[in-house]
């Protein structure tokens, strides 16, 4: 598409703003604009977040698998689908990873998880912690079928390496290998007596999932009320089949052949 940049689509509403989808001269962004909704302070929040976005993608340049930061006045200001041009200030542009969301893939390389724990191991050691790898549409399969990773607005970056970030990282982790278990026993190449000897929660997470989330759920659902939603694939399925591991011959991988 050459020309003006122009929205797409839009990919997620919420009281901290949206995000969208823009097309033009350099091809496709993301745009997160930053606005904020009738709760008080929301605005600050959402700038706060993107902030927090855009020290992280900073620090992760040049890692493969995960946005970059991109600066196009041209996109930033192109006007959204109700014709309102975000405020200088709002906007944050990121490039676009083509492939879909990990709960809508239907089909995983077998080593896929064991490329995505690398690919988050990349994001430790350049200090930065997701924090928010539980929900499995901030986990990609790109079109090549290797692992990407988005939204960083929870991301911590970590100038030294100490107890809470070895306790976020180790957090990380845990959610990689809790999704790598989920698929593999919902397909029948590991069992559910062996997925149950998986990392325990840290202190902090059991805390949270006990005090802290009710009341986060309560609040999201209440006022940060997404348009699309947070989207998880059904334990019914349909499940994806898994191919031969990355950088192998195309081949399906069937269940019998990988059993442990």
């Amino acid at each position: 598409m050459g020309g003006e940049p122009q929205v797409v689509r839009e990919l997620k509403r919420d009281e901290l703003g949206r995000v969208e989808l823009l097309d033009g001269p350099c091809g496709l962004l993301v745009r997160r604009v930053a606005s904020g909704g009738r709760l008080p302070f929301s605005g600050a929040v959402a700038r706060a977040l993107a902030a927090r976005e855009r020290r992280a993608l900073a620090r992760l340049e040049g890692v493969r698998g995960v946005p970059r930061l991109a600066e196009r006045a041209d996109y930033a200001r192109a006007p959204a689908l109700d014709g309102s041009v975000p405020h200088e200030g709002q906007v944050l542009l990121r490039t676009w990873i083509e492939g879909r969301p990990l709960w809508a893939a239907d089909e995983l390389a077998r080593d896929f998880f064991e490329r995505l724990a690398e690919l988050v191991g990349e994001l430790h050691a350049r200090g930065v912690c997701h924090n928010d790898l539980h929900k499995e549409p901030n986990v990609l399969v790109a079109s090549d079928g290797t692992p990407a990773v988005v939204d960083f607005q929870l991301a911590s970056v970590h100038p030294r390496r100490g107890r809470g970030f070895e306790v976020r990282c180790a957090e990380d982790r845990r959610h990689v290998e809790k999704h790598a278990r989920r698929y593999r026993v919902a397909t029948g190449i590991e069992s559910a007596a062996r997925a149950e000897r998986g990392p325990r929660r840290s202190l902090t997470a059991r805390l949270w999932m006990r005090c802290g989330k009710p009341l986060y759920n309560r609040f999201v659902r209440g006022f940060l009320t997404s348009e699309t939603g947070e989207s998880r694939r059904d334990p019914r399925g349909p499940w994806p089949r898994w191919t031969a591991p990355l950088g192998s011959p195309v081949r399906e991988v069937r269940p019998r052949e990988v059993r442990q």
